[in-house]
Formats: structure tokens, sequence, C-alpha cells
């Protein structure tokens, strides 16, 4: 970046590239060229950002000057007002909600105050694909100091030091995984990154491939280092070809680095990595299912020990950790355990990377201490939800996942409160609900989920989440019973004691808390027959207030099945047997005068 004064960043992450980043980018060049600005200004395409719900972003160095919402047809005003008159566009920056306020500074910005980027260190500062770029912010000096000055029992062992656990969900202090599959003896070993992701509405390990992918590539060479491998492999899903593309070009500088390949940086060790495609099977993130998918097998779990870090890929010791863990390596061997467990709290050290979705007002990619809560996370970070609306649940680790309530906004986050809650930490998905959301269809919902991912493999989670389904789609027809609560609570705590791997054991989790903490919108539903959100539509019942209605016949001329009679200028009726509870009705009226019973 040096040999220029001025550099536009501009998100390039998939999100960002959907909305037609690329397009702004090639407009920016062109203004740039046109204005004979070559020499003093340069466009770099980035990784996430993260502020996805103003995307496209744009940060223009060094006055951190930060732009949101950006639109290729703004590229011309941006040269002319910023580059050369000095000015800020004021109608691109963002504006804070509490008082209506610009913010040209990022680092002012609410989204960004409470956040510690360590995995995402990178994302949105560098161009990926650009390995010096990564070098000139000391990429691959851990690797270095590695095969230099410490031997593997003393890079596990401050590993060890920092407290760093498993960021893929299990929570599994990741130095003592290390240590395990180093003290294996066997010819050959291997290194493998879980870069599956498929729990909804996540992209925490996608938006790191897409950002800063020779971080990944680094850690895993020390972690080849320190158990004895040469070989390396991460398994990424085939539905990601940005994060694909990136990480093959970092592959290749890396070889053309001598960073990857034989004798790297003039020492005995080698090592090299290949990649593998899943084809999205979210049960494949489990890591005995994630293995069998890369022999060529069908992706299905087996019953544990042996454990990989013993018996893995092809039967030989192999260290499984995901991408997000990966990236955390070299900081940690930069900056020293010491540092890195500063951070967070006693049970849970550093940071945790969270995609925030759902009702909140700023949907993203956030990065944040342990220990913070999630009332700061929603609240503070996110903006607080969206339309006023009154917060409801927010449900963390996926579909995996509980549901927590106001109730639980003040607990530390971290690995073991967040299971105290009857929640977990999962991969790092946290979608929030409002007063709008029914909690009965949410875990509907996240079954159903369950019940397309199960690979089928044991009859709990095969057969039991099945009878889990038919219950609460019994329920929200309004056809179930007292019992059928009781029947849920059992069946669920018999799934989680007998199914075989973590897939089905956490599946009813989102059954079991919503029962906890919403037990009388069950109740509603079994003995009034109610839906109190309004969004079961076998409980709902429009009708029209004939004191209201003033016969515009507006309601009767957008039903799609005929169900509203009536004169103009009179009164309407809504045929309850033809009814199909789309709402058009009161979506159209413009008089309030249509109810939901």
């Amino acid at each position: 970046m040096a040999e220029n004064k001025t550099h536009i960043l501009v998100c390039g992450g998939t999100g960002c590239l959907a909305s037609q980043a690329d397009k702004i980018i090639e407009n920016l060049k062109t203004e740039i060229e046109a204005n004979d600005l070559e020499n003093d200004v340069r466009v770099i395409s980035t990784g996430c950002f993260g502020f996805c719900e103003k995307g496209p972003v744009i940060k223009v160095v060094p006055d951190n000057t930060f732009y949101t919402s950006v639109k290729p047809s703004d590229a011309a005003d941006i040269v002319q007002e910023h580059l050369i008159k000095g000015r800020p566009l004021q109608r691109l920056l963002y504006k804070n909600p509490k008082n209506n306020y610009h913010v040209s500074d990022s680092s002012k910005i609410d989204f960004y105050k409470k956040q510690v980027r360590i995995a995402l260190r990178n994302c949105g500062f560098i161009d990926p694909e650009n390995i010096d770029e990564y070098i000139a912010r000391d990429g691959y000096a851990a690797l270095g100091t590695s095969l230099s000055e410490y031997t593997p029992e003393e890079v596990i062992d401050t590993i060890k030091k920092s407290g760093l656990r498993g960021r893929g969900g299990g929570g599994f202090p990741t130095g003592l995984k290390w240590e395990i599959t180093r003290n294996v003896e066997n010819d050959q070993k291997y290194v493998v990154c879980n870069a599956d992701e498929g729990d909804p509405g996540a992209f925490m390990d996608r938006s790191i491939l897409e950002g800063d992918p020779h971080s990944v590539i680094e850690a895993m060479a020390i972690c080849g280092y320190c158990i004895g491998a040469d070989k390396g492999l991460v398994y990424i899903r085939a539905e990601y070809p940005l994060a694909i593309n990136r990480l093959k070009t970092a592959l290749t500088q890396a070889r053309e680095y001598g960073l990857l390949g034989e004798d790297i940086l003039g020492s005995n060790f080698s090592f090299d990595i290949e990649l593998r495609y899943g084809a999205g099977a979210f049960v494949c993130g489990e890591e005995t299912a994630l293995i069998h998918s890369m022999e060529g097998l069908r992706g299905e779990p087996t019953f544990k020990p042996p454990f990989p870090s013993v018996s893995g890929y092809f039967g030989k010791p192999t260290n499984v950790n995901n991408v997000e863990t990966f990236a955390n390596i070299p900081v940690i061997i930069n900056k020293g355990a010491e540092w890195f467990s500063s951070i967070g709290n006693e049970n849970s050290k550093g940071t945790k990377v969270f995609a925030l979705a759902g009702k909140v007002n700023n949907v993203g990619l956030i990065e944040v201490p342990m220990g913070i809560t999630l009332r700061e996370v929603i609240f503070d970070i996110g903006g607080g939800i969206r339309d006023g609306k009154k917060f409801k649940a927010v449900q963390t680790g996926g579909p995996s996942g509980g549901c927590l309530t106001d109730k639980e906004l003040d607990i530390p986050i971290d690995y073991d409160n967040l299971i105290k809650a009857g929640s977990m930490m999962g991969s790092g998905g946290m979608i929030v609900m409002d007063e709008d959301d029914c909690m009965v269809s949410i875990a509907k919902f996240y079954l159903e989920f369950t019940l397309d991912e199960s690979c089928g493999k044991c009859t709990p989670c095969r057969i039991g989440n099945k009878r889990l389904h038919e219950i609460l789609d019994k329920i929200t027809q309004g056809k179930g019973t007292v019992e059928d609560l009781e029947r849920l609570s059992l069946l669920s705590n018999v799934i989680k004691d007998s199914s075989l791997c973590g897939l089905g054991q956490t599946s009813p989790n989102p059954v079991l808390s919503t029962l906890k903490n919403f037990n009388e919108e069950y109740m509603a539903h079994v003995t009034e027959g109610k839906c109190p959100a309004g969004q079961c539509k076998d409980l709902l019942k429009y009708e029209i207030d004939a004191e209201m209605c003033t016969g515009c016949t507006l309601c009767f001329r957008n039903c799609p099945v005929g169900a509203i009679t009536g004169e103009r200028k009179q009164p309407h009726y809504i045929n309850q047997s033809l009814c199909i509870k789309c709402g058009v009705c009161f979506q159209k009226c413009k008089f309030k005068a249509i109810n939901i019973i």
C-alpha cells in the first residue's frame, strides 16, 4: 500500500458483491483514471467489513472516512467531492439513529465500538488476493518464529496457556487437541480445516476465508509442524465459490513464496494443503462425518472413541479445527499466550465471531470479547430491535442452540454460561426475534431443518425428531393437548441422551428451551386454540368490523379465493370456510376494519 497516498477499501465479500460492489470498484477505477489520479489513489477489494446491514461499504484511508449503502452511481461523486475537493460525501456517511448526526469515522460507530478483532483482524483491511499485504501485517511471522525458535512442544504449550478453545461449537481446548494428536505415533498424520459451516444464517468462516485466507494457511502449517503432519486438507462447502477461489489463489502464492511445500523457510519441515469439497450436508460439520465425506464415503458420524486425533482420515491421526480457531493461532504466537488470555473471562479466553441476524437493526458479522453480555451485543452493537418492536428471544448456536429471553440478556457470553442457560455457543450464529415471532413455530422451523439434515444413521435422531416435528405441527394446527407438551419434553430428553452425534444430541434444544421459557405460549396453543403472536395460520381468524367497514371493496377485489362478499358502500363479510388466512385483506384495508382474532 505504501506507494499510494490514498486507498479506497471496498468490501468484496459475498454479500456486498451481491449488491454490485464489483461494479462500484469498476466505476471508481474509471473515474480515477479519467481524473488522472492513478498515481495518488488505489482502489482495493477487501474482505468483509462486517457491517452487512449497511453494505456495500467503503472506507477511505488514511482519513478513515466510512461510507455506507454505496451504489455504483455514487463513484463519480466520491471521486469529485472526496478525492478532488477534499470534503466527505455527506449523504453516504453513516447516520447515528440516536441523534441523527452523521459519523464519518467507523471507530466512532456504535456497531464497532465494543468489538475486538483478532480472527477478523485483516478482513476489510487488506487485499485477500495479495500475499504481500498479508505479510506486511505480520503475516507468516508466526510460522517463521515457530520453525526457527520453538520446538513443537513449546508451540503447543503456548496454545495451551492461551486458553484458546475450539470455535466450531464443542469448545474443546485447542492446545490439548494438538498435544493428543502429536503424542500418537504414526508414519502419517493430517491437519484438517473444517470450513463446512452449515448453520442457517452463519457466515463467519466463509468471511474469514474470503477476507484473510493466508491466516488459515499459516495456522494449518504451524499445526502441521506441531503434530508432525506434512499434509493438510480444507473441507469447504462447494456453495462458497468466492472463498474457494481466494483460497486457491492464496495457496498458489504461498507455494511460490516457499511458505508451503518442501523445506519451508529453509527448515526440514515440509507441508502442503489440498481442498476437499462438501455438498452442503449440515451433518458433515461433525468431524467424523466430515472425514468420511473426504474419504469418498457417505457423510455419517461414527461413535467416539476413537477420536480423529487417534484414528481419523484413512485411519491416521488427524487434527480437526474450524476456520475461526485456526485464524487465532498466528496472533497468539506473535503476541503471546498472556496477551490472548487477558481477553475474555476465566473459562473462555479471547474473542468470538458471531453472525448477528434476525430482527435487529444492525445485521452483520461481529467479533466480541468473551464475557460480553447478550444485551450489549443486541442493543449496543446490534442497535436494538427493528421498528421499535419489543425484544422476545435470541437463538444462539444455530439450529442446535436454544432460545433465550430477556432474563438471560445480562449473562456473560461464554461456553459454560450459555449451556447453563439452555443454549450453546455453537459456531457463532445469533438470531434475534421480536414480539411478532411465535416460539412454537420457531421450534418447529429449526426441527424441520434438523430433519432435512439428519443423516438417518441412528434411530433417535431419524425417528425421534420426526415424532417431535409431528407433535409441534399438531400444536400449530390447534389440535394439540396438554399431554402433547409432556410428550415433547420426554421425547426431547430421550433424543438428547441416545443420539449418536452432536446433531441429534442437540437437535431438541430449541424445543426444550422454548418449552421452558415460553410455556404460556404453548399453553395458549393447546388450551385456547390461539397463537399469541398471530403467526400460526391455522389458528388465525380474520373478521370484518361492520362499523369500521366503508364498503370500498378493496378487500373483496384483492382476495385470491373469493372468500369476501358484500355490496359497494355496505359492510363486507368473510366466509371462514373459504378463507385461506393469507392476510391480503388485512394488508390492503385502509380503514383498519379487519381484525385478527
